[in-house]
Formats: C-alpha cells, structure tokens, sequence
C-alpha cells in the first residue's frame, strides 16, 4: 500500500538535482475559456519550483465539475493518480521513485510448520516493487535467501520473479 507521494525524478534547472517532491498542490489558470493545470513540485536540493502539465489550453467547459473542485482543493489523491498516469509521466518526462513511499501489509505471521505455502499479493495501487524484495519482507527472510529458493525451484510463481512487479501475483514456497 502506498503511505505517501513518490519522489519525482526529473533534472532541475537551478541547481542540477534529479530529485522532487510534491505535496498535492496544483496551480490553475484560466484565460477567458481555456483553463491550463499544473501540479507543483519542489526541488528536493534547493527548494525551486517545477510544474507538470495536467491540462493545457483546455476549454473549461469540457473539465468536469467535480474534477475542478479536486484541482482547487489541492486533493493529494488527486495528485497521487495523475502521478500514476502513464501519459502524463510522458508529457512531463518524469519517472517515480518509490522508495520509502508503500508498506507491505501481511495480514500475520507466516506459519514455520507448513510445508508449502501458497500465497497471493494484492497491489493496492500499482507501485512497481521488486518482487525479491517484497517476497524477503513478506516472508521475514534476506533477499539472498530468496533468489537462492528461485534458484533451487523452492520458490515458484507463473511470473518472472526477477524484476519489478507491480500487478498482483501468487507464488508458492516449499519448505
């Protein structure tokens, strides 16, 4: 689950930075009937200010209502989506840096005396993780330990368990 806003990774212009955070806050601008959005970011380095286009040049009227109120509002979920949005990460030419940004939630401990354990991950918001990493944390063990059960066939999924995932998944582990 995500806990807070990920850092943002584009160069600053003031001070050569490559890290920015954002609290949720946007910039709205109307002229006449076009209105443009921004979402603000601060440079984690000097404190300088960027924006990321959401909208540009857009007819007012084709906003809808309650996505204004959202944008005035400074709604940090609203922020927390267009974040997320591949299209928008494109026009801006930023990437996200979650690290720090999601805890894993287990539901409990994993049992010692089973087995095998079949267990499926849920992704409340996409955030892509390293499925080792996230495995180790989950199942209380070190990432070494991990890749050598993926090594050994121990470790069992119908996804590639090397890279980042961030969609839900099931493995099996076998003791």
């Amino acid at each position: 689950m995500p806990t807070c806003l990920p850092l943002v990774l584009r160069r600053c212009h003031a001070c050569a930075s490559e890290r920015f955070r954002t609290d949720g806050k946007f910039r709205v601008n109307a002229h006449h009937k076009l209105i443009d959005v921004w979402l603000l970011v601060l440079c984690t380095g000097c404190g300088d200010t960027a924006k990321l286009t959401v909208l540009e040049r857009a007819n007012v009227r084709s906003v809808r209502p309650e996505l204004l109120d959202r944008l005035h509002g400074n709604d940090p979920g609203l922020a927390a989506e267009l974040l997320r949005d591949p299209v928008m990460r494109r026009r801006n030419r930023i990437a996200l840096d979650w690290d720090g940004a999601w805890r894993l939630d287990t539901g409990g401990p994993v049992p010692p005396d089973r087995e095998v354990i079949d267990v499926s991950v849920r992704f409340a918001a996409r955030i892509p993780v390293r499925s080792v990493r996230l495995i180790a944390e989950g199942c209380a063990l070190s990432r070494a330990e991990v890749e050598r059960l993926i090594a050994q066939g121990a470790l069992v999924s119908a996804v590639r368990l090397g890279g980042r995932l961030s969609g839900d998944f099931t493995f099996t582990l076998k003791r």
